[in-house]
């Protein structure tokens, strides 16, 4: 008998062990469960299981008890694993027999997810081998050692590899949510997720900013009111020169400051926005696609082809089509 109860919605499994980290499964409870269609529906089922059904101790003083057992996992569309403060997959330790096991469940083609140092779960069973991943910066040296042959990337918030995504510390796992669910189901939904959430749709940068350094740079100033400026006047062919002007800096400060303050360079920060910026006009407007690329600051269909391809691996003509459908 099916776990799921709703075999038309998205089946999200979180796989959560002792010493779970109570935030992070509420991350995924919250985000998923507020997904909805436009005529109010929920479009996830999300169940929380374990390798070992009963009570689970959490980072916190309480202990939650958890019904589901791991065959969950064997039916999920979605599979996310949660870090947990026990420590047992850390250094590249084996996982235990129901972690193996229940890990083992995964369908070939299940879309699978960590939060924090859930990722040394993932790539302890070989799943991020050869991949792009991440995880918090307080162990990405620790998840390199054991495993070498991950395609470690420290500095953002969340990875996709495939169907295979990681992200960083805890907070990150909203980041990572918010993402899956806007590849799922548009912009639109999870813009209006992240409201009810009160939290960013998108935030800029990496976890790079909140990496502590050795002799931290002091600064008087800082990028946002470039930052602001820049997202009014997307439409615009802005140059670094005019940004570093509106915080009266040289264009080499400006640059520097940028990159510690988000995590990224200047350039590649406007390009994510313009993108955020076309994908919205794609799924909520009729504008055609050479006014859109205007708009967003792409200047030609051409270009925005080409940065639509580079970061979605779609076109535009065809991300409007599906999330247009989606909403």
């Amino acid at each position: 008998m099916s776990v799921f109860r709703h075999p038309d919605r998205h089946k999200v499994a979180v796989l959560v062990r002792h010493g779970m980290l109570v935030m992070e499964l509420g991350i995924v409870q919250r985000l998923f469960g507020q997904a909805r269609s436009v005529s109010g529906e929920p479009l996830y089922e999300v169940v929380t299981c374990t390798p070992e059904p009963g009570s689970v101790r959490t980072d916190a003083d309480f202990v939650i008890p958890i019904a589901q057992g791991p065959e969950a996992i064997a039916e999920a569309d979605t599979v996310v694993v949660t870090a947990s403060s026990a420590g047992y997959e850390a250094a590249g330790r084996p996982l235990t027999p129901p972690v193996a096991q229940a890990m083992a469940l995964v369908r070939p083609g299940t879309r699978i997810a960590s939060i924090c140092t859930g990722a040394f779960v993932l790539a302890a069973v070989g799943l991020l081998d050869g991949r792009r991943a991440t995880t918090h910066w307080r162990s990405a040296d620790e998840l390199q050692r054991a495993y070498p042959q991950v395609l470690l990337d420290p500095d953002v918030l969340y990875t996709e590899d495939g169907d295979v995504f990681t992200s960083a510390g805890v907070a990150s796992g909203i980041d990572l949510c918010l993402h899956l669910i806007r590849r799922d189901f548009g912009a639109a939904v999870a813009n209006e997720v992240a409201r009810g959430t009160v939290v960013s749709p998108h935030r800029e940068g990496g976890q790079a900013q909140f990496i502590r350094r050795p002799v931290p740079e002091p600064r008087s100033s800082s990028t946002a009111t470039a930052r602001a400026w820049a997202l009014e006047h997307l439409h615009l062919p802005l140059t670094l020169r005019e940004l570093a002007a509106k915080e009266a800096m040289s264009t080499r400060t400006f640059t520097r400051r940028f990159r510690d303050e988000v995590g990224m360079s200047a350039v590649r920060w406007l390009i994510q926005q313009r993108v955020e910026r076309a994908r919205q006009l794609l799924e909520e407007s009729e504008l055609p696609i050479d006014r859109v690329a205007a708009e967003a600051g792409f200047g030609t269909a051409a270009s925005l082809r080409q940065h639509l391809q580079s970061a979605l691996g779609v076109s535009p003509s065809a991300y409007r089509t599906t999330f247009r459908r989606s909403a």
